[in-house]
């Protein structure tokens, strides 16, 4: 997909990079009132959805019922309000009135008067409490139902297999804790109850003005399709300009991404030039499309507001031949045009709203959606837990595939001694790290068996089974906080002196030292003043404080410089004493000692033995070490 959209310049250069993550994508949208009409996401099944739905909203029935009274009476009792000062007026102008014809005994009923004031500050402040309470109830129930969602989320993530993981994006599972559930609780929070009262409004504000007159809600309502027909005209035309809009948005964000992640390359290779110029093509064709979108739904406002004003016109003309024929007083005119400019706020509300739903039913689903991924396979009824464990592990004709129709491994057996550092090497795609995902059950064989000291994995949990192992990956995981946290990760109830002690197992203790505040320095990923072989060295300061039975290295030294390797592997020599290890390792050198090496060609090991065995065989092995050492002379 290219990163320019349909209109694209023929003579506007190709992008330096492919089109990033973010091309394509639409932004947020923008635009005044056209952008709420807009059509966001729908929902694939909206009924089931819905009902899945009503389920978490079962709990909070009788609150929402409170919710929908107390609505539909603020609502009411605001509704009342402009007929009752319309009374008022009416009441006030003709003892003006009687009083400017001399008329005897004329007076302004002020008493009557002050009674409908004090009425209206009563029931403007009831409703004011009443839709303050209702607004509480419901946050409450929304930040409720956020607060389960989150938490059902945080759960089933710690169910799911690792299969979900590898071919889900972390940004799309973040996306379900995060906006979607942000969604619904807007939703809950807000345009629910704004649906109501809308609603609500819509229909008390025509009752009133059928109560004050019939001939007059009549001319009012007319202007509806006027106005109906004018938006349906100008959505028709500005649509193209806000999707044109929404697709150069997404390009150009796709594009400062690309340029922003990668500006060591576009540096390295005199790019700017050619970025800045996809920028300024990109933001031209945005700000073409930007300022046409603006300007259509820039005149929804006007048009409305003309055709409304045609509405007020014949509404006060025929008020006020009414009034003067005396079917209702001028009060009722006034009261009658609040009512009508009530009415169309409505109603626009409840479009925008019946819009947002549909974007709230696709986030709901699609959290629904994450809630029903199937789960790991259930622990065994009755786990298996090896009290003492000795480090025997047997892989018992293996058998997987990441899909079962195209195995990775095919026929994987092995037998490894207690307290035997076991070395799995082989080309890319060998299967060696399938292998311990198998034994660290995050994936389960498809067939055969892998036993611990002769207890199937599968019949432990898989918590017990983990804690036999410690693991120092070739990725390197650190987070936000202090130095000390990220080694005591391994074992949280450490004591200084066990932190220390690793650290300096590790030899890191002395970088530690050389820090502004210590052990409490604080680190993350992204820490500029760390490198990647120093984040390295703290993952194995972690390794060495876990202190497990068994160990899973997958190039562990890396990222680290042939000094720091050579002190790492002796610290690694003691670590791995009388523990069974398994090493996976690319750079050959670094299991010449191991007990035993595995070596994996296409999910089967062809061969296997000590590294001075295999040389004399002459195979594959062979062939492998000497295209690494070879060139150099080892």
């Amino acid at each position: 997909m290219s990163l320019s959209g349909p209109a694209r310049d023929p003579g506007a250069p190709r992008p330096l990079f492919g089109t990033g993550p973010l091309a394509g994508r639409a932004g947020p949208m923008h635009g005044g009132p056209m952008a709420a009409m807009m059509p966001g996401g729908k929902a694939k099944d909206f009924r089931r959805t819905l009902r899945t739905f009503l389920t978490y909203l079962k709990p909070y029935r009788i609150r929402l019922v409170l919710v929908l009274l107390f609505s539909v009476a603020g609502t009411a009792f605001a509704i009342v309000g402009p007929k009752l000062a319309g009374k008022a007026t009416t009441k006030l102008f003709e003892g003006v009135v009687a009083k400017a014809m001399h008329v005897p005994g004329a007076a302004i009923d002020f008493e009557y008067i002050g009674h409908i004031v004090l009425l209206l500050a009563g029931l403007y402040l009831l409703s004011a409490v009443l839709n303050w309470v209702q607004g509480f109830i419901m946050a409450g129930i929304a930040t409720k139902i956020t607060y389960v969602f989150r938490r059902r989320i945080a759960e089933k993530i710690n169910r799911l297999p690792l299969k979900y993981f590898d071919t889900q994006t972390h940004g799309e599972v973040l996306s379900r804790v995060t906006n979607d559930v942000d969604t619904i609780n807007t939703t809950l929070t807000q345009n629910l109850s704004m649906m109501i009262s809308s609603v609500v409004t819509i229909i008390g504000v025509i009752a009133m003005m059928f109560s004050i007159s019939w001939l007059m809600t009549l001319v009012a309502l007319v202007i509806l399709p006027i106005s109906f027909l004018f938006i349906r005209f100008i959505v028709k035309f500005s649509q193209r300009y806000f999707r044109t809009q929404q697709e150069y948005l997404g390009h150009m964000n796709g594009h400062v991404e690309e340029m922003y992640g990668g500006h060591v390359v576009v540096k390295s290779f005199n790019g700017e030039e050619r970025s800045l110029h996809r920028f300024n093509h990109l933001n031209t064709e945005l700000y073409k499309s930007g300022w046409k979108s603006q300007f259509l739904s820039g005149l929804m406002i006007p048009v409305m507001n003309f055709v409304g004003n045609l509405g007020y016109v014949g509404v006060v003309i025929l008020g006020g031949y009414l009034a003067a024929v005396g079917t209702i007083g001028v009060g009722d005119i006034l009261a009658f045009i609040q009512y009508l400019r009530q009415f169309t706020m409505p109603i626009t509300q409840v479009a925008n709203i019946t819009n947002v739903l549909q974007s709230t039913a696709a986030a709901a689903e699609r959290v629904f959606e994450f809630l029903d991924e199937p789960e790991e396979v259930p622990e065994s009824p009755r786990p298996v837990k090896v009290e003492t464990v000795r480090g025997n592990v047997i892989f018992d004709h293996v058998r997987f595939g990441y899909d079962a129709a195209k195995p990775v491994i095919h026929d994987f057996s092995a037998d490894i001694r207690p307290g035997q550092r076991v070395a799995i090497v082989g080309p890319t795609g060998a299967g060696k790290t399938t292998i311990v995902k198998l034994l660290m059950r995050f994936y389960d064989v498809d067939s055969g068996a892998i036993l611990i000291d002769g207890v199937d994995i599968r019949e432990m949990r898989r918590e017990d089974l983990r804690r036999m192992f410690g693991m120092v990956l070739q990725d390197t995981w650190l987070f936000n906080g202090s130095i000390r946290e990220n080694i005591s990760y391994a074992k949280p109830d450490a004591t200084e002196e066990e932190v220390v002690a690793a650290a300096r197992m590790a030899h890191v203790d002395r970088f530690i030292r050389t820090q502004p505040e210590g052990y409490d320095t604080e680190i993350n990923e992204e820490s500029s003043n760390i490198s990647q072989g120093q984040k390295q060295l703290l993952t194995i300061a972690r390794a060495f404080l876990a202190d497990p039975k068994m160990l899973i290295l997958d190039e562990a030294t890396s990222s680290v410089d042939t000094r720091t390797e050579i002190l790492i592997q002796r610290a690694m020599a003691r670590l791995m004493k009388d523990r069974t290890s398994f090493i996976i390792a690319h750079r050959l050198s670094t299991i010449r000692d191991a007990d035993t090496i595995l070596v994996m060609r296409g999910g089967d090991i062809v061969e296997q033995g000590r590294h001075a065995d295999l040389l004399a065989a002459n195979g594959f092995y062979a062939s492998l070490y000497r295209s690494q050492f070879e060139a150099v002379g080892v």
